[in-house]
């Protein structure tokens, strides 16, 4: 018995333990069509190729006037007691040599949860 005719046997034994009216040629056309699904690699389709010419969405990032405080507060400080100090991303991140280390300083703001 190959796959096919075990499967459909299987098939047509459930529907009919169920209940269900099904002959067995609906029986292995169901069969058949499981068959198929299984062998359909979800995972291997092909992605549609992106337009060269689509415009690319522009990311902004909403900094808040309480955020930019800290930061520019943070900057001062560290500029007055330090030499070596670096701003390498505005409104976040800080960048201090001292001692022979470098030591970064990232600022974040948590935002509430949304509901």
């Amino acid at each position: 018995m190959d796959k096919l005719e075990k499967l459909t046997q299987e098939i047509f034994n459930e529907c009919k333990k169920d209940g269900d009216p099904v002959t067995m040629e609906e029986a292995r056309q169901m069969a058949e069509m499981e068959i198929k699904a299984k062998s359909v690699n979800l995972g291997a389709r092909e992605k549609a190729p992106k337009s060269e010419n689509a415009p690319k969405k522009v990311h902004t990032v909403k900094v808040s006037d309480e955020k930019k405080q800290i930061f520019q507060t943070i900057s001062q400080i560290l500029n007055e007691n330090y030499e070596n100090v670096t701003v390498l991303t505005e409104n976040k991140l800080i960048q201090v040599k001292f001692g022979g280390k470098t030591f970064k300083i990232d600022v974040v703001e948590q935002r509430n949860k949304a509901k």
